[in-house]
């Protein structure tokens, strides 16, 4: 994400839970990752599993060269369901696959386009909903306003930063997350960076 610094300067400006959670535990890590295929599949891969399985899935999937889109489209049913993937999966990577391979689909280039219109594009796609369009206009296309208010980690952590006794539903987690625009996706950051610290330490 571009200005990152800035973007926290302006979230612990606007919310004193967020200037806290910063002071004790320091500014997130960068996360980026490169606007290919591959980034996508793995955005896919993790849909609704566990981190460790989805990381055991794209680990498979990079060993056998399948995190390619003529790879992809090349192998069989059964070779990717050896690496983990659901049948469901397999369909949404051969479509993803297939539109890049086509040309129909230019990833890299979704990066010109304001967020609503690459995220349409991105939703398009069999399988890639709103969570999986967030995750990698966030990291994948450097947008700042993204807000994956699906992400379990996230409404967890928002939960505990607000001191909460339950944890929010997507819906909650949206007008929350109001207060934090422009800067929406480096807010994500801080609560993923907080979860990882504070919670699964």
């Amino acid at each position: 994400m571009r200005d990152l610094a800035a973007a926290l300067a302006h979230l612990a400006a606007v919310d004193p839970d967020i200037a806290r959670v910063l002071a004790e535990i320091g500014p997130p890590p960068p996360r980026t990752r490169p606007a290919t295929f591959a980034t996508l599949l793995q955005i896919i891969t993790s849909q609704q599993v566990s981190v460790a399985a989805a990381t055991s899935i794209w680990q498979r999937l990079r060993a056998t060269g399948f995190d390619r889109p003529a790879f992809f489209l090349d192998a069989d049913d059964a070779a990717l369901r050896a690496t983990g993937l659901s049948r469901a999966k397999i369909g949404y990577g051969r479509a993803a696959a297939k539109a890049v391979s086509d040309g129909a689909l230019d990833l890299a280039g979704l990066g010109d386009q304001p967020l609503e219109a690459a995220h349409d594009t991105l939703r398009a796609l069999p399988g890639v909903g709103r969570w999986t369009a967030d995750i990698f206009c966030l990291f994948a296309l450097g947008h700042g306003d993204v807000w994956p208010a699906g992400d379990i980690a996230l409404q967890e952590a928002l939960r505990r930063l607000r001191g909460w006794p339950e944890r929010p539903s997507a819906a909650q987690t949206d007008i929350e997350s109001a207060l934090w625009r422009p800067w929406r996706g480096a807010a994500a950051l801080v609560l993923w960076h907080y979860y990882r610290t504070e919670v699964l330490a």
